[in-house]
């Protein structure tokens, strides 16, 4: 059964902050936005001196010149870095430049757990990953993912059961 929300017609002028750039006086974006018409220089401002980074810095392949500051709180390091470096080889209007950048994440994450545990720090995954707040505010979402992981988990096991089950025994 579909509900249909019904239809309410609401005057702008009624909404908070409505209308609050329609005066270009007001608008932060106006220069920049609006230069067709002849109504002055344009941006005119002194570009501030360069950052000089202390670490390695990954540049798309489409800026010709570094930005004049850059973050360099977490260089590029271990497998995730190489994946980095490599999508940086592609365009950042390729597809395999993203999805390269969304599995570094996901590797630095492993990397991360790995380096903790390696320095005696076991790190709190569910915690860190929200399971308080998911518990709080979406209780259905989090029995669902936690009925589908264990699921999965519960298949993998049959899987290896399986498998081992089938093998022909070790003469000793």
């Amino acid at each position: 059964m579909t509900t249909v929300a019904r239809q309410q017609r609401i005057d702008p002028q009624t909404v908070i902050g409505w209308g609050v750039d329609a005066d270009p006086r007001n608008d932060p974006t106006y220069p920049m936005r609006d230069r067709s018409k002849d109504d002055g220089p344009g941006m005119n401002w002194q570009r501030p001196p360069l950052q000089r980074p202390n670490v390695e810095i990954l540049r798309s392949i489409e800026h010709n010149r570094m930005p004049a500051v850059m973050g360099t709180g977490q260089p590029p390091s271990g497998v995730s870095g190489s994946m980095r470096r490599a999508a940086f080889g592609y365009s950042e209007s390729d597809w395999r430049h993203w999805l390269m950048l969304m599995g570094a994440d996901r590797v630095n994450v492993v990397e991360g757990v790995l380096a903790d545990l390696s320095a005696g720090h076991i790190p709190n995954i569910p915690g860190e990953m929200g399971a308080r707040a998911e518990w709080e505010h979406n209780r259905a979402g989090f029995v669902r993912k936690a009925v589908i992981v264990a699921g999965a988990a519960l298949l993998v096991a049959a899987l290896v059961k399986a498998r081992r089950d089938q093998r022909p025994p070790r003469l000793r």
